[in-house]
C-alpha cells in the first residue's frame, strides 16, 4: 500500500507542477523533485560551481551525465574490469544521476533529471566485490583523494565495517573542509554501518512518500539527517537507460545534491555553515523531538534553506555532537554512552516518531487531500519504468 500511495502521489503532483504538456516523460514521474519542489529550487540555485565526489562503483558514460563528470580515479584491482568510468555494480552511476542528471537521456529533453543538475561528478571506483568491504583500503584511500582534490562534498552511498584506516581518512577530509554524506543502510533494524557511524560524517536515511521513515532504513544513533528513498528514478548504465530504486544510497544522494544546492548558492562558506542551515531548515519529527533514530534531524530541504538560509554560524565549529563526543567518550556519563559508531543518542531516547512536521507548506508529507484525489486518478496510469533494487 505504501508503494502504491507514493506512485498516486507522484501523478498528483506531476498534474499541480509546472510540467502539464509533458504527462508522460520520465521528468513527470521523478516525484521526488516536485516533492522537493526543484523547479522553484532551480530557479535560485542549479549546483554550478560544486563538484560532488562519488565513491562508489564507477560512473559510466550516459546521456545524462554527460558534460558533468570530471577526472576521478580508479582505486580497484585489476581483476575488476575497465577503470572509474566502467560501472561494474551499475550503482555509482545511478547515484551519480540522481546527484547531477542533465535531462538529455534517452527521453529526449524531458528525460530523467538529478537534483542538483549542474553540479560536476568525481568518479572514484572503489573495490566492493567480494568481501572487499572487510580492509577498508580502497574506501579510505577514496575518500583521502577527495578531500585533496576540488571535490567539496563526498557522497558515499554505501556501509562498510569499521577500521581505524576509515576513521583517519574521515578525520583527513575534515580537516580540509569536506562535507561526507554516507548511507546509514537498508536492515531495517538498529545495525551501524560505516562511514556513516564516524563522528564527522552526515549519517542519511530515506523517507516514503508520507516524510516517514522506509521500513527498510536502519535506525541509529548515526542517523543524522533523511531524504527522500523510495521509487527514485534516475538514469543508469542499464540496458534501457533508466532505474528505478529505493534505499539510503539514494536518500544519501539527494542529500548531497542538496548541500551542493546551497554550497553553490553561498560559496564562501565552510562546511560545517552549510550542514548547519541544512539541519535548521530540515523538516522535524512531529513530535516535537529535536532529533530520533528514524529520520535524525528531520528531512533535508533546499526549498526552505536556499531562499530563508538564516544565520549560518560559526564557520569553525561542526554542528553536530559527533566529533566533541567521540573526543570525551571516555569520560561520558552512562546516560549519554556512545554507540558502537561513536554517535550519540541523547538520554532519554525520542520515541520512533517519524513523520516530518508540514508546518511551512513544503511537500513532505502529504497533504490528506492530495492523496484522495491521487486515488481518483490513480487508476488509470501503469507502472513504466525499470525497477531495481540496491542495498
Amino acid at each position: 500500500m505504501r508503494k502504491v500511495i507514493a506512485a498516486l502521489v507522484g501523478l498528483l503532483l506531476a498534474g499541480i507542477a509546472a510540467v502539464p504538456a509533458h504527462a508522460e516523460t520520465v521528468r513527470s514521474k521523478q516525484w521526488h523533485l516536485d516533492a522537493m519542489k526543484a523547479d522553484e529550487i532551480w530557479k535560485i540555485s542549479t549546483g554550478k560551481g560544486i563538484t560532488v565526489a562519488v565513491i562508489d562503483t564507477g560512473v559510466a558514460r550516459i546521456p545524462e551525465l554527460e558534460g558533468r563528470v570530471v577526472p576521478g580515479m580508479n582505486f580497484t584491482p585489476e581483476t575488476i574490469y575497465g577503470d572509474e568510468r566502467v560501472d561494474y555494480g551499475n550503482h555509482g552511476t545511478s547515484m551519480a544521476a540522481t546527484i547531477a542528471g542533465n535531462g538529455k537521456g534517452p527521453g529526449g529533453a524531458e528525460s530523467a533529471y538529478g537534483l542538483a543538475p549542474d553540479v560536476k561528478i568525481q568518479p572514484l571506483r572503489i573495490d566492493m566485490n567480494g568481501n572487499g568491504m572487510s580492509v577498508n583500503t580502497t574506501l579510505a584511500d577514496a575518500i583521502r583523494y577527495a578531500a585533496d582534490s576540488e571535490a567539496r562534498i563526498l557522497n558515499v552511498s554505501l556501509g562498510w565495517s569499521d577500521s581505524d584506516v576509515l576513521r583517519g581518512a574521515v578525520k583527513h577530509a575534515l580537516a580540509k573542509g569536506k562535507l561526507i554524506f554516507a548511507a546509514v543502510g537498508n536492515d531495517g533494524d538498529t545495525q551501524v554501518n560505516y562511514p556513516a557511524a564516524v563522528p564527522g560524517v552526515v549519517g542519511v536515511g530515506a523517507v516514503d512518500a508520507d516524510g516517514a521513515a522506509t521500513k527498510e532504513s536502519t535506525h541509529n544513533a548515526s542517523v543524522d539527517v533523511s531524504a527522500p528513498g523510495v521509487d527514485i528514478i534516475s538514469g543508469c548504465s542499464s540496458k534501457t537507460g533508466l532505474c528505478t530504486s529505493h534505499g539510503t544510497s539514494d536518500a544519501t544522494a539527494l542529500a548531497s545534491a542538496s548541500a551542493a544546492l546551497l554550497w553553490s548558492a553561498h560559496p564562501t562558506w565552510t562546511n560545517n555553515q552549510i550542514l548547519r542551515v541544512l539541519l535548521n531548515t530540515a523538516g522535524k519529527p512531529v513530535d516535537g523531538a529535536e532529533r530520533n533514530d528514524y529520520i535524525g534531524y528531520g528531512v533535508v530541504r533546499p526549498r526552505v534553506a536556499l531562499p530563508t538560509p538564516g544565520d549560518p554560524g560559526p564557520a569553525d565549529v561542526f554542528p553536530l555532537p559527533d566529533l566533541a563526543a567521540a573526543a570525551s567518550a571516555s569520560a561520558s556519563a552512562p546516560a549519554n554512552a556512545p554507540s558502537p559508531g561513536g554517535k550519540i543518542t541523547p538520554s532519554p531516547a525520542p520515541e520512533a516518531a517519524t513523520a516530518v512536521d508540514k508546518g511551512d507548506g513544503d511537500s513532505l508529507p502529504w497533504i490528506a487531500l492530495g492523496l484522495v484525489a491521487c486515488v481518483l486518478i490513480g487508476g488509470a496510469v501503469a507502472a513504466v519504468v525499470v525497477r531495481r533494487t540496491r542495498r
